[in-house]
């Protein structure tokens, strides 16, 4: 006879609670049975560093997007084309933008989008800076906020860009301006001289980008402003550690965008590979 457990162990206090508590009679953590939930995906959702994996998602994908067009890969002449993916690629394998959207109706192309680079020294930059700020963001906010600022940025960024006519759209930088707009935020909050110092660090980067947008032809400035806003935005509602503990719903909401932006990518890539050898 199998027995149906109804008694867990708080994921915060370790004492044993009923599984279905509103609330930790002992610690006052909010829905433990679902932190409990949540705490056996995180094992099996992320059981790498979340930002090298990140990062070897990108350069695998700016690999295949080379891979798929080869005749692409040295037009134009200039050290900025070379190895740059054909716009054809990076279409199949989730560019964003108003033609990708309303045209093809590649309304997933909001979460892939992230994940391609149009040349190698974009990726170089923009996986230098997701590896500079990405670890702190990680500290001070924890996983599953962190992975929720990455993704829903970057969605967000991509959809302003729709909203406004941008014609075709790829690249890191909505995400990476999200975590800014939360560093700036935890920064600001946090105060006293080491806040301070974020803060200020954190605001010379948003001033280099309004630098490098308006110097620079090509760059979707749109993109970086929707995901430093609601990098702001976000950070406010969730909080960071020292501030507010990781609730049951952030968590959840996290495997939701691991779960939506990895079916979002698979399709991408067995699309586009079926396009390019099989149609």
């Amino acid at each position: 006879m199998c027995a149906q457990r109804n008694s867990i162990l708080c994921p915060n206090c370790r004492k044993l609670i009923s599984l279905d508590e509103p609330a930790c009679p002992y610690c006052g953590l909010v829905r433990p049975g679902l932190h409990e939930t949540a705490g056996k995906l995180r094992n099996i959702l992320f059981a790498f560093e979340p930002v090298k994996t990140i990062i070897t998602v990108n350069i695998a994908f700016f690999v295949l997007s080379l891979l798929l067009d080869l005749g692409g890969i040295f037009a134009g002449g200039s050290p900025f084309s070379f190895l740059s993916p054909s716009n054809q690629s990076l279409l199949s394998l989730g560019a964003s933008g108003a033609i990708p959207f309303f045209l093809y109706h590649n309304y997933w192309s909001l979460f892939a989008a992230s994940f391609l680079h149009g040349g190698i020294l974009h990726i170089v930059f923009n996986m230098m800076a997701l590896y500079q700020l990405g670890p702190f963001v990680l500290r001070e906010f924890g996983l599953h906020r962190f992975m929720n600022i990455y993704i829903l940025t970057g969605v967000v960024g991509f959809a302003v860009s729709v909203l406004v006519g941008v014609r075709f759209t790829i690249g890191a930088s909505a995400s990476i301006c999200g975590l800014i707009g939360a560093i700036i935020y935890f920064g600001k909050s946090r105060g006293g001289s080491y806040g301070e110092a974020i803060f200020k660090q954190a605001l010379g980067w948003v001033v280099g980008l309004i630098i490098f947008g308006f110097i620079f032809s090509g760059i979707n400035n749109w993109a970086h402003g929707g995901g430093l806003l609601s990098g702001l935005l976000m950070a406010y509602l969730m909080g960071y550690n020292d501030r507010k503990p990781e609730s049951a719903w952030s968590k959840i909401l996290a495997y939701a965008c691991a779960f939506i932006t990895a079916g979002v990518l698979i399709w991408a890539i067995g699309s586009s590979i079926y396009t390019k050898f099989m149609a």
